[in-house]
């Protein structure tokens, strides 16, 4: 006796091929575009999405999360500081007390609430996906343009794919210490980035999230892109401003859709 209902292999392939297609010229237009699905980005996402913006997150990666997955060395333990334990409570992730203000989770509990939290929020997401570029019209970014990552580990003569362009309201530079889409503004000599500093964790945590914000008329930065941005030290195994950022971004990007009419 069958356990499965009867469908064919083409009934598949039509499913997915069908599916991803329809999202995908859905997400052509969105309120906002994340670039990097790490802690920042998914963090801003999820705020964003709860907020009913339409958000699509781009990730270069097959997988979400960035680090926060593995946390420290490849431990699969990370580590906040107060006050930034508090979205552990949101995301109901059980974490203890390592010392006076400093608390450690598990990394794969922790990122896996967080991915389906920001997925019930409504958040989409493009993966094996890079930035190629920024579209910017009237001196304020308008879109992304971008193509599947693989190619970039092609032989020039086999991977010449013309890339295709999305439009946003906004766009959030979730990279890390890349900064990928702010650096596609030095390129023009629009920005001028510091470059990232070196490691001191109580410095970099508070400045990073004081800095987070927008850099460029439709370009908000978040996460580690701040510190590269910004010239500001790198945190090293610890993510509370990772999370705290994102939030932050999240309000900021929230105020300039406000002003453009996008409430």
């Amino acid at each position: 006796m069958a356990l499965f209902h009867p469908v064919t292999e083409k009934e598949v392939t039509k499913a997915i091929v069908g599916s991803f297609l329809r999202q995908l010229e859905e997400y052509v237009d969105s309120d906002v575009i994340i670039i990097g699905g790490g802690p920042s980005g998914l963090i801003a996402g999820m705020e964003l999405g709860k907020a009913g913006h339409k958000v699509l997150v781009i990730e270069r990666n097959n997988y979400l999360g960035g680090g926060f997955w593995v946390g420290g060395y490849f431990m699969n333990k990370l580590t906040l500081r107060a006050p930034a334990q508090v979205i552990l409570d949101e995301l109901e992730v059980p974490y203890s007390a390592a010392s006076e203000g400093l608390y450690v989770a598990d990394a794969h509990h922790a990122c896996a609430k967080l991915i389906t939290t920001t997925c019930d929020a409504g958040v989409k997401f493009l993966s094996l996906t890079l930035l190629e570029d920024l579209v910017v019209h009237d001196d304020r970014v308008a879109g992304v343009v971008v193509n599947w990552s693989p190619i970039a580990y092609l032989p020039r003569e086999v991977s010449a794919l013309d890339p295709i362009p999305l439009e946003t309201s906004v766009v959030i530079d979730a990279t890390g210490h890349d900064a990928c889409a702010a650096r596609k503004l030095e390129q023009r000599g629009v920005l001028k980035l510091a470059g990232e500093g070196a490691l001191w964790i109580e410095k970099s945590e508070e400045t990073v999230v004081e800095h987070t914000g927008e850099v460029y008329p439709g370009l908000v930065v978040a996460g580690m892109a701040v510190a590269a941005v910004y010239g500001l030290p790198r945190m090293g195994p610890t993510f509370g401003a990772m999370l705290l950022s994102g939030k932050r971004a999240a309000e900021v990007t929230m105020e300039a859709l406000s002003r453009i009419g996008k409430t």
